[in-house]
């Protein structure tokens, strides 16, 4: 029997580096297929262009919803109901509805979580840990702590109306308390609102009608499988750069070979994405930090500042790191008895004026333009697998990790609706005269 094969899409740097793009593109080699996102949650954006120059940022949908794929939220996926309710009714408007599996075992986020969240995150006043305020961490340090919400228990009305209560009335309390977060009046008043827990229960009913809680087998059917990563590697909660400006998350091969090994797959062909330099949209460190790229226009219309990550940030890419990062990464398939084929994807390079200024063995040196992609790979030590002049696929050249020259023939592209994002990311509509250049995934 033939092994089983599937791709990985993986952030490479702080996150934001093209993996809606580089989804999108994989799924265009064969729109008979599934989307698995390995990680994360509602705190993911992840940029999709149509040729007419519609975006959608998805959060809880595969970015590969606009050719038909189904998406598969894993066990390591935290649901967001309230965000995830958002955007299926915009997606809906234009008339699509993708199909979505959940892991019955996924952890649910609450709004006692996401209170949590921004009430630490607003005590931390200027030392901020840079979190986007959705209750992605805090869901899991309630579940890690003996007050787990599942998939599997929004089945049942009595069990999500007991939970909800024992974590309003027990949890959050402790919780604060443990955080020294003060629970004044103001807040005691908007966690008892009772319309707080009656808006949560309509998102629900969302929720259910709107996906369907099984294993991952329910979208092995499928011939092309694509496990969507969410944030990058710098950001991984055991390996980040780090703590505690880190995510809750393993962002890397983790979580994906654990998921292969359930689905029966013994082939991975992983991209390792990164922009032509490096960005950073929240608190914590940033090697080479400037204040702004002289070497590049950048054009990013889903990171805008806002009040919890502030403005993008931004560095020459360090090759050393970029490097290190994927390798460590790498180590960890060498027990799992999976193949890995491993590449690099490189975006926003149209954003470069004439050369760009990276940073290798502690020495900043500028590489051409024309050259830039394939010195990045081959300074990795891996081939060049998509490098994108723009944030549309048809600026993207995609090359198979069986044959280095073979570019990608995607298929007509549905329209895309108006961008949807979690907190932190644009839902600005841009100019589809500016959509094809000098903006970045």
């Amino acid at each position: 029997m033939k092994t089983r094969s599937a791709t990985a899409i993986i952030g490479a740097n702080f996150g934001d580096e093209g993996k809606g793009l580089a989804v999108d593109a994989m799924i265009g080699r064969n729109p008979d297929a599934a989307v698995i996102r390995f990680n994360g949650g509602a705190q993911a954006g992840h940029t999709v262009v149509s040729p007419d120059g519609r975006r959608h940022v998805f959060s809880h949908f595969g970015a590969g919803s606009f050719r038909g794929a189904a998406t598969f939220l894993s066990r390591f996926f935290v649901v967001q109901p309230h965000l995830f309710a958002l955007e299926s009714a915009e997606l809906a408007a234009t008339g699509l509805r993708p199909r979505v599996y959940i892991d019955p075992d996924a952890q649910v986020t609450t709004p006692f979580d996401v209170f949590i969240n921004r009430w630490l995150e607003e005590a931390r006043a200027g030392a901020r840990h840079g979190s986007v305020g959705v209750g992605f961490g805090e869901t899991l340090e309630r579940a890690g702590r003996g007050h787990p919400l599942t998939v599997r228990d929004l089945g049942d009305d009595r069990t999500v109306m007991e939970t909800l209560h024992r974590i309003r009335d027990a949890w959050l309390p402790s919780r604060l308390a443990s955080l020294g977060v003060p629970f004044t009046a103001e807040r005691r008043n908007a966690a008892a609102d009772p319309a707080v827990v009656r808006r949560y229960v309509a998102k629900i009913d969302v929720l259910r009608n709107s996906t369907t809680p099984a294993p991952i087998d329910a979208v092995l059917t499928r011939p092309n499988l694509v496990f969507e990563g969410a944030q990058g590697l710098l950001l991984d909660m055991d390996r980040g750069l780090k703590f505690p400006h880190v995510t809750r998350s393993n962002t890397g091969l983790r979580n994906v070979l654990a998921l292969a090994a359930d689905a029966g797959i013994g082939n991975l062909d992983v991209v390792y994405m990164t922009r032509a330099y490096l960005t950073r949209h929240g608190a914590g460190p940033l090697p080479n930090e400037v204040p702004r790229l002289a070497f590049a226009d950048v054009v990013d219309p889903t990171n805008l500042s806002n009040s919890w990550q502030g403005a993008l940030r931004f560095a020459p890419l360090d090759l050393d790191l970029l490097r290190t990062t994927i390798a460590d990464d790498l180590s960890d398939a060498a027990a799992a008895g999976i193949k890995v084929d491993a590449g690099v994807g490189v975006t926003c390079v149209d954003q470069v004026r004439h050369s760009a200024e990276v940073v290798a063995s502690g020495i900043r040196t500028a590489i051409p333009k024309s050259r830039l992609a394939r010195q990045i790979a081959a300074a990795v030590g891996l081939p060049l697998r998509l490098e994108a002049h723009g944030p549309r696929l048809s600026a993207a050249d995609l090359v198979s990790a069986a044959a280095e020259a073979t570019p990608a023939h995607p298929g007509p592209h549905p329209a895309e609706p108006a961008a949807v994002r979690p907190p932190g990311k644009s839902r600005t509509q841009p100019d589809p005269a500016r959509s094809d250049t000098r903006q970045c995934v």
